[in-house]
């Protein structure tokens, strides 16, 4: 009875063992593509993302973030592995431009939808390090007076357009030297310009080429700014003294140090070089 017991013994504490083995393998270093359990999310386990509503190519290919098709949702979903979460444990959320950057809680863990940092902002939000610069493009349509414009001075008296909450405000205030017609949304700006009730919209550069070439029937990439004047460094927001902040930071530099961030621009934002600079 004695042999019996001590065998019982024995079995019990390799068991216990092995249970403390694998917990510890558990909680410890992780394979590359599981998702962090040390990271603190609003859902555990899954990494919620949100973007606009919609979300425009190039920056999200058919308003599609899952499929991981345009820039940033290509960039998303490199981060979120930098992070240690496979796709299937990436949920996408919509959001509003303009409430996201407001303070108070938030319902995602990252937020990506061309945001650039400022002192107002960072009052209220986190940002992480940039994932792209880019500069203001101007847009316009043919007829239009803002069409043939060559340089700065040829905006000056004609009616432009941007959209609320964008930098593309302070961008056309210092580089054109006017106020510009804020419109609640870039679709509003284009519509604008479609009806006649703007001359030229101002947006990042990308989007000005989409407009450009995809939205408009006939529309006119007039040129772009200088990237003193306005230049964007694209970044990804997070919840005001998020957990992630740094962790984010962290990847996103990781991608921008192995050049991944320069080949996913290549990849799709490359038709956006070659736009005139107005001076």
């Amino acid at each position: 009875m004695r042999r019996t017991a001590v065998r019982s013994a024995v079995i019990a504490s390799a068991a216990a063992v092995m249970l403390a083995l694998s917990a510890c393998s558990a909680s410890g270093t992780q394979e590359s593509g599981s998702s962090d359990s040390e990271l603190e999310t609003v859902t555990p386990g899954t990494l919620t993302i949100a973007t606009g509503e919609p979300a425009y190519s190039p920056w999200v290919e058919n308003d599609d973030p899952e499929s991981g098709e345009g820039f940033e949702a290509a960039v998303a979903y490199a981060v979120a592995e930098k992070l240690g979460f496979d796709k299937s444990d990436v949920t996408w959320i919509r959001t509003p431009f303009d409430t996201v950057i407001a303070p108070g809680p938030k319902d995602f863990d990252i937020n990506i939808q061309q945001f650039s940092a400022n002192e107002d902002r960072e009052k209220a939000v986190d940002f992480s390090s940039p994932y792209y610069e880019t500069t203001q493009g101007v847009v316009s349509v043919e007829g239009s007076p803002a069409a043939d414009a060559s340089s700065l001075a040829d905006l000056a008296d004609v009616k432009v357009g941007v959209a609320a909450g964008s930098t593309s405000i302070a961008a056309v205030k210092e580089a054109i030297g006017t106020d510009p017609a804020i419109f609640n949304s870039n679709e509003d700006t284009v519509q604008a310009l479609i009806s006649g009730n703007i001359d030229a919209l101002v947006t990042d550069l990308p989007t000005a080429f989409y407009n450009a070439n995809a939205v408009l029937d006939d529309g006119v990439l007039v040129g772009q700014f200088e990237s003193s004047a306005g230049g964007d460094e694209l970044a990804f927001l997070l919840e005001n003294d998020s957990p992630l902040t740094q962790a984010v930071t962290d990847a996103v530099d990781a991608l921008r140090e192995d050049g991944t961030l320069d080949d996913l621009a290549e990849t799709w934002l490359a038709d956006n070089a070659g736009a005139t600079v107005l001076s």
